[in-house]
């Protein structure tokens, strides 16, 4: 912090506001809620009055300070923008307005992104009844610095400056990693339908030799004796077989049997309450043990005589990006699901093994330069994300 800057705290700077509202049955009031460490103010879900077990709810203008305080120890505070005007709280969330001829409601949300902030915060919600909440009036003992309205402007005008340039970075980064798996799902297409030019298309079941569904047996974290590993949805959510976050269950011999997976077959998510993750599919790699796979997934088997696992796999990918495994989606209780029935029917492509083999060659290749960008988009994400602390830390130090 800028030796020059005095340091004054918050009380001397912002005041309570209670904006008080009864709520009454009938009339919705939309919510407003704090996420953790800096993140902003969010719209949380509408409510009927009468919903409520509060008798007063507290009505939220933009520039207000607007505190968790349960949370503020771990940076639940922000600044209410305009688009969250007239949203309201309940006395869970303590109000303040800045007084506006003294400081800048921006000087304070760029304030509540930093770690000194959280800090303070911290501090002052301990020892209250065990339960670590903040209290309002140990709220506005936080101190921070207070350079001149305008220079607080000047600086603010800076850091919002230069954190445009880094989203701006950041979302061009993501643009190229999405317009190259557009580009690679879009040359998928292109095979898909100059096979089917040349070769037409053949139902699965006519070249599916097992299919089924998994177990439903309770899985848990620790292995138990005798238990099996069992691949879930997360297991196959990236369209490859991952290991992480596995999970155990104990099987009969028969089911054991009936449930063991082999190198080459398919696994596809068959239900899940994101229509995103229905139809995705992963190829089973070899495994030393056996591996069973949980209830919300199919199982298909293949004829590996007459189609390669990889290249069946890239054709399913097709079938669920171009919308048709959305065709025999079932909606029931908020889950959508794929048909084990009418997912045997659809039908593929199938060429020769060796011109499949080359196909898959050919989109491995595609996938791999798409995997180099997400790496490199990771790598530089992470380097953005710490840019901003670093100019916070600049800003409030008198060095901006």
């Amino acid at each position: 912090m800028s030796a020059a800057w005095p340091k004054v705290r918050l009380g001397e700077v912002v005041v309570p506001a209670e904006r008080v509202v009864s709520p009454m049955p009938g009339t919705t009031y939309r919510q407003i809620g704090v996420r953790l460490w800096g993140e902003g103010a969010y719209e949380r879900e509408p409510m009927d009055g009468g919903a409520t077990k509060y008798t007063r709810l507290f009505r939220v203008e933009a520039g207000d300070i607007i505190v968790n305080k349960i949370w503020a120890r771990n940076g639940s505070v922000a600044v209410v923008p305009a688009s969250l005007a007239n949203c309201h709280g309940s006395a869970e969330f303590p109000i303040f307005s800045p007084k506006t001829e003294r400081i800048d409601s921006r000087w304070i949300h760029w304030l509540t992104k930093t770690p000194g902030f959280w800090a303070q915060c911290d501090e002052k919600s301990r020892g209250t009844s065990g339960k670590n909440r903040i209290k309002p009036e140990q709220f506005l003992r936080v101190e921070i610095p207070m350079p001149p309205l305008v220079e607080q402007r000047r600086i603010v005008a800076r850091i919002e400056a230069l954190a445009g340039k880094i989203e701006e970075a950041r979302s061009l980064r993501q643009q190229a990693v999405e317009e190259a798996e557009a580009l690679s799902l879009a040359k998928l297409s292109e095979v898909f339908q100059k096979q089917t030019e040349q070769f037409g298309v053949s139902r699965l079941d006519e070249i599916l030799i097992d299919a089924g569904y998994g177990s439903s047996e309770k899985c848990e974290s620790e292995r138990m004796e005798g238990g099996t590993p069992v691949l879930r949805i997360p297991n196959v959510a990236s369209e490859r077989i991952t290991l992480n976050d596995m999970k155990f269950t104990c099987l009969s011999e028969r089911d054991k049997k009936r449930l063991s997976l082999l190198e080459g077959d398919i696994l596809v998510v068959r239900t899940n309450g994101s229509l995103d993750l229905v139809g995705r599919s992963a190829v089973v790699p070899q495994f030393d043990e056996v591996f069973a796979f949980a209830s919300y997934m199919i199982r298909l088997r293949f004829d590996t005589k007459r189609i390669s696992p990889d290249y069946a796999q890239r054709m399913l990918q097709h079938l669920r990006v171009a919308g048709v495994l959305v065709d025999f989606a079932r909606t029931t209780a908020g889950q959508y699901n794929v048909s084990l029935g009418r997912l045997r029917s659809a039908g593929i492509p199938v060429p020769p093994l060796a011109e499949q083999r080359r196909i898959v060659a050919y989109l491995d290749g595609l996938g791999a330069q798409v995997d180099g960008l997400k790496t490199l988009q990771a790598e530089t994400a992470a380097e953005m994300a710490a840019l901003l602390p670093s100019i916070l830390d600049r800003a409030f130090g008198g060095e901006l």
